[in-house]
């Protein structure tokens, strides 16, 4: 297994902290910077605040600088500032305070001149260091660095702002009211992560805007005390005017749209379109169709392309007919590549459950590939599809079930699968990235299939998770290793690394991300490496969760290997958010890979928050 590769990690996490993220318990952003940096349980201070920001990195070394805010209505006379750095990091020099440690707890003492703050004063010191510059356990004058008082609850988040009265240069927001125990005094209202205006009722119109531009709003309330609540849901807006929406790029940006979704989670084709994911993706793999019997056939023909959709829930707002010739998601997506036809969507056969029938197929791959054809041709949908995914979890490896074809199985496939399909059909694969020596990946000949294959989507997540019922406790999608890993080429940098040393090209190969977070109950550590009892209860399935469930549900409060995670009472979880996105997009950028796709969809906020990430992070 590869070791961790510290500087893909610093890159991460510099790119996380230009942005203002902040990094560990006890750490507010500035109530202007909080919303961008993500950081929806971040609180204001009742007293004061100390803000950590990683100013710039050069590889090498870092810029690092704390700024101190006097929220309280007192001066404060003398300041310390405490720290946790990883071994790794050191300040070799410092300015505009005395900085020593012990061990990798660091301390700032005021120089005197610059001791004494006056409410509503800010100061600031720097540093330059070696390392990755993740600091975390703050502590102002003994204090939270948050500057919270015991005993005041923050208030809530207001609702999801409402868009109306939309022009070229203006738009009228309203939301619902939040609560607070000593009462809520007026609402902060930020657009794209930046403070527009404070108002004492629910409504805001905000001017100036440019037409044809994207916004993101939201808004948070203040109660008596001055504390700052969790942001609300981000309300997506787009100005009239400026004509069309900026194409998404020559980055993959791909999603995976599951015919089961429109059951119990109620997601649709429209939700697509509702959440502004369909004007930033490029590509969909429609999962999934089952391989049975040597063959491709039908997943749910119900769902697929029978079910009668209403207006409402309608792509083009037009309902189904009962005579007409193909309803249902294949219909949907008909009318999603018509309104943006710059996407492209494959249908995806396998998965999971559905891999068992890969090893009988390719006993004669010629006629198992001339099955998919005609199916993913038929004339009732051939104009839906662009183009055919292979989800074989794994060849001549295990999975649900095991399999021996042998390591030339792979690269039989994809040959017989691109001679029937040809060049102006895509033929793509989601692959293992279990990068272990003689792991999955050293099973198969994925890099002599890579010739016939347009890319692979590897799938660098669900690494660790609950089915370790007792633990330890470890993020299920790591871009790098870190020190206390269960394993250490479990990890997406090391998978990246491997196949590409397989010759497969860079350009070939897509990162994926989870719209999902795993995690156990039981669970008494914060940190990664704690003891679990069982797997934590999840909506659908024990041991998983959808993104948007548990950004509010439980708060991320850390990262490590280059995502987050999150212990609240006895659970821990470990999901990706917007700012690690980022840093993943960053890396996928620097190693030249073809882009990024994700499981799946249905995970995101109604505003497709994690999709407006991968697509930021590619431009």
């Amino acid at each position: 297994m590869r070791h961790a590769r510290r500087k893909s990690l610093a890159s991460a996490l510099a790119l996380a902290l230009s942005f203002g993220l902040l990094t560990g318990v006890g750490m507010a952003a500035s109530p202007d910077k909080r919303e961008a940096d993500g950081a929806d349980g971040a609180k204001a201070a009742a007293t004061a605040t100390a803000t950590y920001t990683k100013v710039s990195d050069w590889g090498s070394g870092f810029e690092g600088k704390w700024t101190l805010k006097n929220t309280g209505s007192a001066p404060i006379n003398g300041w310390t500032v405490e720290w946790t750095f990883p071994s790794d990091t050191k300040v070799t020099s410092s300015w505009d305070a005395t900085v020593t440690n012990s061990g990798t707890t660091w301390t700032a003492k005021d120089k005197g001149w610059n001791g004494t703050l006056a409410p509503g004063a800010s100061v600031s010191f720097g540093f330059n260091g070696t390392g990755g510059g993740a600091a975390t356990n703050c502590k102002l004058n003994g204090a939270s660095c948050d500057g919270t008082q015991p005993g005041d609850a923050l208030p809530s988040a207001p609702g999801t702002p409402a868009a109306s009265d939309i022009t070229d240069t203006s738009v009228k927001l309203s939301w619902s009211a939040a609560t607070d125990d000593k009462g809520v005094k007026n609402y902060d209202v930020l657009r794209d992560g930046a403070k527009v205006a404070t108002v004492e009722g629910l409504t805001y119109t905000d001017t100036g805007l440019t037409k044809g531009t994207d916004y993101a709003y939201t808004v948070r309330a203040r109660d008596t005390a001055d504390q700052v609540g969790p942001t609300s849901g981000v309300r997506q807006v787009r100005t009239t005017g400026g004509g069309d929406p900026e194409p998404p790029g020559d980055k993959v940006k791909l999603g995976y749209f599951t015919n089961w979704g429109v059951y119990q989670r109620n997601y649709h084709v429209k939700n697509l379109v509702t959440s502004g994911s369909a004007e930033k993706i490029t590509h969909i793999n429609y999962a999934f169709g089952n391989v049975q019997g040597g063959k491709c056939t039908i997943g749910d023909a119900y769902a697929d392309y029978d079910k009668a959709y209403t207006a409402d829930q309608s792509v083009d707002g037009k309902a189904d007919t009962w005579d007409q010739p193909l309803r249902g998601n294949f219909n949907q997506l008909r009318k999603l590549k018509q309104k943006y036809p710059h996407i492209k969507i494959l249908y995806s056969f396998g998965g999971w459950t559905w891999s068992g029938g890969f090893g009988e197929a390719m006993k004669n791959p010629a006629a198992f590939a001339d099955s998919c054809y005609k199916l993913v041709e038929d004339p009732r949908w051939a104009d839906v599809f662009d183009g055919i995914d292979l989800d074989w979890e794994y060849p001549n490896a295990c999975g649900l079930t095991c399999d021996t074809s042998g390591p030339a199985v792979m690269k039989d496939m994809m040959k017989a699968f691109r001679d029937r399909f040809g060049s102006n059909n895509l033929v793509t694969a989601a692959i293992t990235a279990d990068a272990s020596p003689d792991g999955k990946i050293d099973k198969a000949d994925y890099g002599g299939a890579a010739q016939y294959t347009d890319w692979y989507n590897v799938m660098t997540y669900d690494f660790f998770g609950a089915w370790d019922a007792k633990g330890p406790t470890a993020p299920h999608s790591p871009l790098t290793s870190y020190p206390g890993i269960p394993k250490q080429d479990f990890n997406s940098d090391s998978a990246i690394k491997k196949l590409k040393a397989k010759g497969v090209p860079a350009k070939k190969l897509l990162l994926g991300i989870g719209f999902y977070g795993r995690g156990w109950t039981g669970v008494t550590q914060k940190e990664p490496g704690g003891t679990a009892t069982g797997p934590a209860p999840g909506k659908y399935e024990q041991g998983i969760e959808d993104y948007k469930d548990l950004k509010d549900r439980c708060p991320s409060n850390g990262t490590v290997g280059g995502t987050a995670y999150a212990h609240c009472g006895n659970q821990w979880w470990s999901y990706d958010t917007p700012a690690t996105i980022g840093g993943k997009m960053n890396y996928a950028k620097q190693q030249g890979l073809g882009g990024s796709f994700f499981w799946e969809f249905s995970g995101d906020t109604a505003n497709g928050e994690l999709m407006t990430a991968i697509n930021n992070g590619l431009k």
